[in-house]
């Protein structure tokens, strides 16, 4: 994404804007501070100002994450950080976690300090956006080989996790938890999440890290520590 609200000089960006990663990129570098915008499919999407449901659901979202990588070697979380995918694609989702390269995933950090490839699992707070999150962002993240897509739809209040890989949804299991198969151990209280009730959500995360399919997990990235 970018950010900013005016452009220096003559430069600008449009909602339905068509052109490639390279040119969108470098009109970024050319913008100011406080606009947002995302290429999509090749296709620019301008974002509108964020609303409260929104602002106010990203932070238990991104605790849970942030807890996770926080115990874990060799992962990283990341928020509203800007993501080469593609020649045609460069989002900016609202959270993302991944292996670091060093410890075999599937992208890398730039000289210029972005991200370049997909991250193992990104995920995205949609309330006005709903219809993008569900289809054009979901298409360009299987495409570009993203593994897991979390979505957290607020005006339907639905959580889903999408395994792209295999192009099925993971459903929420019997006790109302959601369980990443990427990334074993995160797991995530759908009603606890919506209710923001960080003692349920710091709870289930906690029996997650407890679980032998994490300590496994963790065990593999740790013997891969860069010496």
């Amino acid at each position: 994404m970018i950010h900013n609200t005016q452009a220096k000089g003559t430069v600008d960006l449009h909602s339905g804007d068509r052109m490639s990663a390279e040119e969108f990129h470098r009109l970024y570098r050319l913008l100011a501070e406080d606009f947002k915008a995302e290429l999509i499919g090749g296709i620019v999407y301008v974002s509108s100002p964020v609303k409260r449901p929104h602002a106010t659901s990203h932070p238990a979202l991104s605790t849970v994450l942030f807890l996770y990588a926080g115990r874990t070697p060799g992962l990283e979380v990341g928020d509203n950080g800007t993501i080469r995918l593609g020649e045609d694609s460069e989002p900016q989702p609202d959270l993302y976690l991944r292996i670091l390269p060093e410890f075999g995933g599937q992208s890398r950090t730039t000289e210029d300090e972005y991200i370049a490839g997909p991250p193992e699992l990104v995920a995205e707070v949609a309330h006005s956006t709903r219809a993008l999150a569900f289809h054009g962002k979901k298409d360009d993240y299987t495409a570009y080989r993203v593994l897991e897509y979390l979505v957290l739809s607020l005006r339907d209040r639905v959580l889903k996790l999408f395994d792209l890989e295999r192009g099925r949804e993971i459903a929420v299991a019997e006790d109302g938890v959601i369980r990443s198969l990427v990334f074993p151990g995160l797991w995530i209280d759908r009603e606890a999440l919506f209710a923001k009730d960080a003692i349920r959500l710091t709870a289930t995360i906690e029996r997650g890290l407890a679980s032998p399919e994490y300590l496994a997990f963790r065990d593999r990235l740790a013997a891969k520590t860069p010496r």
